[in-house]
């Protein structure tokens, strides 16, 4: 080791994010090992790929992972022979958390509910679940393409600072050592360690290994190797231990890689939980072999609950499919394998051959490429359709998490639009109980479009803003007085979707609000004998509303209230406009169309009303209750609040 020590502080993120590492409570502590494993798991599978164009990096050392403790020191040991660090990568993946979901990591571990470590595999952060139960951390790694004089030692006890100093190292790869704290003994077993190594990490691809020493089981006696395990006097007896055998306590084989009649649900699920950094089991999986002029394997889970970069950091923030050729690992988030709509699936891909560009990080666009993304995307779709099928309880849970993200497909994957939009379900007024409570119904389009009426070739919809708005949205009286069902459509996305989904299985959809009402000859009679006995009302409204209107005539959409807006089948509805512009975009002005029931109380009161000042006041109030329920922004509340207060006044 050099003389010079050089002491830095933490990033201010990473101060945090250790900060509530060490002062809060836990469950699941044994998380550190299967996060730190996994890291060297990435290690090895990262020296491998490199060293396809370099195989001098892999001289001397095969690829391991081994964890080792010292119950007189009280230190556990998880060393790897991948690829290792420089000085500039330790600070960088160590001293900097360059992850942009990080601060909602930290808002959700902050928040009302007790942090729990099980968050930190999900957010990029996963060694810093070292200080769960270390209170001084020591990392020793050395680059593999690094002289042995290059090694680095980083060492914290995770108060706000880091000491950075150059070592001597002779094998390449990354040792941590953990200090525990003085109530973390548990850990201090060999029985506890294979256990969790079992649990977590039974699939990772590279043996993990544990000494056993001569004379002794696998039990309690085992110690850190000589100048292995602890190396730099950090294990306190290393120097009297006996070199031990190793033993591998892992399957070491690529799970996806083994024939499915020998791999259980257990299996399965446990190398999701590793996969996807999840403590939950997945939704449903599919693990399938293609054969032919280009082979590859696909495993591919639906989680059960959206990760929190999924739900909070957004469609800039997704992760691909883990990428393999011939088991050799290419890249971790191989996006060009599924569309953005699908990011929430996790999974492996491994393909006999694919291209690489020159930088071999991105994949070169082929038709191989295609083909492995469109037998993913079919995948996908089909353990969809069957999870709906056959569990429709699991199928509620998954659509509840993922549902909306679902729905950008059907704009962006025109192929699969009529299967996408067969996946999706919608709250509707032919449904009772609303989303939010217990035993709540969502109808699917088929289900919609079996209970049609004979004669109806419309599926109508209405948007807002909540499931309370668009079931009480008065543009519904009339569809509910004729029995026909409309569908309840409350999620942002939804606007954006209806742009793209015109119709479904033959069947037009319309919002409520757009044009005309089919009417029978009955009824048409009836609107217009109202129109002509309203003609002076509808003349005033028209001359005190002046251009805030394109016209005012007589609804048919209306039994119970006095007004609501209407639409011409190619105008924007004011609630996507509104998201629109809180969005930054420019939306031109349009005018609707006011519609009045001139049999109610407020329009009678209109029509015979003498003085001017009021009946501009009720024709406004008119006007703008009805932009309020169609989700559009009063261009002057305070104006409103005036009429209103003077209306209820006198």
């Amino acid at each position: 080791m050099t003389a010079t020590t050089e002491t830095r502080p933490f990033e201010a993120e990473v101060a945090q994010v250790l900060h509530l590492v060490t002062h809060s409570l836990y469950s699941h502590k044994e998380i550190f090992l299967r996060e730190l494993v996994s890291n060297a798991s990435d290690a090895c599978d990262k020296l491998r790929f490199e060293a396809i164009a370099d195989p001098t990096l892999m001289a001397g050392d095969d690829l391991h992972i081994d964890v080792s403790f010292d119950k007189d020191a009280r230190t556990i040991t998880v060393r790897d022979s991948g690829i290792g660090m420089s000085r500039d990568e330790v600070v960088a993946n160590i001293g900097t958390i360059a992850s942009s979901g990080t601060r909602r990591f930290l808002e959700a571990m902050s928040g009302e509910q007790k942090a729990d470590a099980r968050l930190i595999g999900q957010f990029g952060v996963g060694f810093y679940s070292a200080f769960v139960v270390a209170d001084r951390v020591v990392v020793r790694p050395r680059r593999a393409d690094l002289a042995e004089a290059e090694g680095v030692q980083w060492e914290s006890d995770g108060r706000g600072e880091y000491s950075l100093s150059q070592v001597a190292l002779p094998a390449r790869g990354t040792e941590v050592v953990l200090h525990l704290k003085p109530d973390e003994d548990e850990f201090l077993a060999a029985w506890t360690l294979r256990s969790l190594v079992t649990r977590y990490s039974d699939h990772v691809a590279f043996p993990i290994r544990m000494p056993v020493a001569d004379g002794a089981d696998a039990g309690d006696d085992a110690a850190s190797p000589d100048g292995v395990g602890d190396a730099g006097g950090d294990s306190g007896n290393a120097g009297e231990a006996t070199t031990p055998r190793w033993e591998a306590i892992n399957s070491a084989s690529a799970l996806w890689a083994r024939p499915k009649a020998e791999i259980s649900d257990e299996d399965y699920q446990s190398f999701y939980k590793a996969l996807g950094h999840d403590f939950n089991d997945a939704a449903a999986w599919t693990h399938n072999r293609v054969e032919g002029s280009q082979s590859f394997t696909t495993l591919l889970y639906l989680p059960a609950q959206p990760p929190f970069d999924l739900m909070m950091g957004g469609r800039d923030e997704r992760k691909g499919l883990k990428l393999y050729i011939k088991r050799v690992f290419v890249m971790d988030a191989a996006e060009e394998l599924l569309p953005n709509y699908l990011r929430f699936v996790r999974g492996v891909v491994d393909a006999d051959d694919l291209p690489l560009n020159v930088s071999r990080e991105l994949l070169q666009h082929n038709r191989q490429l295609d083909r492995i993304k469109g037998a993913c995307v079919k995948r996908v779709l089909d353990l969809i359709e069957k999870l709906a099928r056959d569990e429709p309880e699991t199928f509620a849970a998954f659509h509840k998490a993922f549902g909306n993200t679902l729905k950008e497909g059907i704009g962006e994957d025109h192929a699969n639009r009529e299967r996408i939009a067969k996946l999706l379900r919608f709250a509707s007024t032919g449904t009772t109980a609303a989303p939010a409570e217990p035993g709540r119904q969502m109808v699917s389009l088929d289900d919609y479009v079996a209970r049609m009426p004979e004669g109806q070739d419309t599926i109508w919809y209405v948007t807002a803003d909540s499931y309370a708005a668009a079931k009480g949205s008065p543009q519904l009286e009339a569809f509910r007085a004729r029995d026909v069902e409309v569908l309840l459509m409350f999620d942002r996305i939804d606007e954006w979707m209806l742009g793209s989904l015109r119709e479904y299985a033959g069947k037009r959809l319309q919002h409520v609000a757009k044009g005309e009402l089919p009417l029978d000859d009955a009824a048409r009679e009836a609107r217009d004998a109202a129109t002509t006995a309203a003609t002076p009302l509808l003349s005033r409204l028209k001359a005190l509303l002046g251009d805030r209107v394109a016209d005012v005539r007589v609804s048919t959409r209306l039994t119970d209230s006095p007004s609501c807006l209407a639409l011409a089948d190619h105008d924007m509805a004011p609630h996507l406009a509104r998201l629109l512009r809180e969005a930054g975009q420019d939306v031109p002005e349009s005018q609707a169309t006011l519609e009045i029931n001139p049999a109610h109380a407020l329009l009678q009161r209109l029509d015979t009303e003498a003085d001017d000042a009021r009946a501009a006041d009720l024709a406004l109030l008119l006007l703008e209750q009805a932009e309020i329920t169609a989700g559009a922004p009063l261009p002057d509340p305070a104006a409103f609040v005036q009429r209103m207060n003077r209306a209820l006044m006198g």
